[in-house]
């Protein structure tokens, strides 16, 4: 079966056809680092990760690139004020670029780090905005000597008029309205987007003045740079579509005179009542929360797989309680079939790995892919060996990214006291004090940890 992807591009689902045979292109919009990025954020990267998980399960060679955005007008809206900015004044530091630099260095290593506990793969590519300032004014002047800049009193403009087709993504049709504060008399037409923006007090030098890149240049620069034009497959969250990624594509294609990406890919929201999650709604969750609550990182990533990337989900600590059950029922069944194994080495089923192929290559269709895992682990011991059952979900898991063969909540070792209270415990039990063994389980269960009493004896599992 062909890998089908559905694509903004054309609003339907299409054969994937790469530009190499074999190869794979990706870029993805990496987070502006103002601010700790919100589990709304991580589903676009958690999709980045997974896409190419699913094509390196299929035998292809990806190079994989996501920006950091540590500069520039870090927003849709060219007239308003920097996040970056915004981040400086919210913690109380003076606007320099000394300070952003500091500012953006302490929230890349701790979105950075949110990666690595949702078990993200590392892009190939990591670039920053602020090491591709004269990359972006090589652009910037490669489109005004082809007559698609203009300057203003504030900034240097994309004519959007010279590009026929401009809002092709997504089948958006652009209308010259007014900005969202405001009409911008210098504009040729209120829909021109900045590739440089002007500060005479803080920015970089540039031939048209002092200040910054414009945050569509930026991805432009950094995807071309280290992919080429065209490349395969670009991808983000819904929201950039309207306005950013079609900024992407009009200077883009204005500038090389040839497509700048063959597929666009979009996940939708993660809402949290009736709104998507967002900074400016004041309802975002972040990594930090979910762990402060006690969830394993991977359980949240087990919840997003629960619902297809084009799907918009619901966040709830319920919904996410829930996800983490399910995920540890899924990690308690791999130490079930290892034991059971017994040290024998498996082979990963044919006929599970190609139903689990149909739902990945399905636009990457998680939630089917999840219903194949569970009907193996039902099957496990009931035509299919242990050592089969355990090699083939480890083989999925190299798309699933759920960690399979660790297991986060198995207690390795414990403290005095709580042996002390086991003890006790099992003591009161064969002495049938119940009153008491229920005691000493609430009080175990107060340090952290579930108890199960099973035909082995008691068993701790972290809560």
């Amino acid at each position: 079966m062909a890998i089908r992807l559905y694509n903004t591009l054309g609003l339907e689902l299409q054969t994937f056809q790469p530009l190499e045979k074999g190869k794979v292109s990706m870029y993805h919009c990496g987070p502006t680092v103002y601010d700790y990025v919100h589990i709304g954020n991580l589903r676009s990267f958690y999709m980045a990760d997974l896409l190419r998980r699913m094509f390196e399960f299929e035998g292809y060679e990806v190079k994989q690139v996501m920006n950091i955005t540590d500069v520039g007008i870090g927003g849709d809206n060219d007239e308003g004020e920097d996040r970056i900015i915004r981040g400086l004044k919210r913690e109380g530091k003076e606007v320099t670029l000394e300070n952003m630099k500091e500012l953006t260095e302490f929230y890349t290593e701790k979105f950075i780090g949110d990666t690595v506990k949702m078990n993200f793969l590392s892009p190939h590519v990591l670039p920053r905005a602020s090491q591709h300032i004269e990359d972006d004014i090589r652009l910037i002047q490669e489109l005004e000597s082809k007559g698609f800049a203009y300057t203003t009193s504030n900034a240097v403009y994309f004519d959007t008029s010279r590009t026929p087709n401009y809002g092709k993504l997504g089948g958006i049709v652009q209308g010259d309205g007014a900005s969202r504060i405001g009409t911008n008399e210098e504009k040729r037409n209120q829909k021109d987007f900045a590739l440089w923006k002007f500060n005479t007090s803080l920015g970089y030098p540039s031939p048209w003045g002092q200040g910054f890149p414009g945050w569509h240049i930026e991805c432009s620069v950094m995807s071309t740079k280290y992919l080429g034009q065209p490349f395969d497959i670009h991808t983000g969250g819904v929201d950039l579509a309207p306005i950013h990624h079609n900024n992407e594509i009009a200077q883009s294609e204005a500038a090389c005179g040839c497509a700048y990406a063959n597929y666009w890919m979009h996940n939708e929201f993660v809402n949290v009542g009736e709104a998507k999650m967002a900074k400016s709604e004041g309802n975002f969750i972040t990594m930090r929360s979910i762990e402060e609550k006690g969830f394993s990182p991977l359980a949240y990533r087990y919840f997003l797989l629960t619902a297809h990337y084009r799907t918009p989900t619901n966040f709830s600590w319920e919904a996410l309680e829930s996800a983490e059950n399910a995920y540890k029922r899924l990690k308690t069944l791999m130490q079930m079939f290892k034991k059971e194994s017994d040290g024998k080495e498996g082979s990963v089923n044919k006929a599970y790995k190609q139903e689990f192929l149909e739902a990945i290559e399905n636009d990457c269709n998680t939630p089917e892919a999840l219903a194949v895992v569970w009907k193996l682990g039902k099957s496990a011991g009931d035509g299919l060996s242990y050592p089969d059952a355990h090699a083939t979900l480890l083989d999925f898991d190299r798309v699933l990214g759920l960690k399979l063969s660790e297991n986060e909540y198995e207690v390795t070792h414990v403290s005095r006291a709580v042996n002390d209270l086991l003890r006790d415990r099992e003591a009161a039990r064969m002495a049938k004090n119940f009153s008491k063994a229920d005691e000493i389980r609430v009080r175990i269960e107060a340090l952290g940890y579930n108890l199960k009493d099973t035909e082995n004896g008691q068993e701790l599992e972290k809560i």
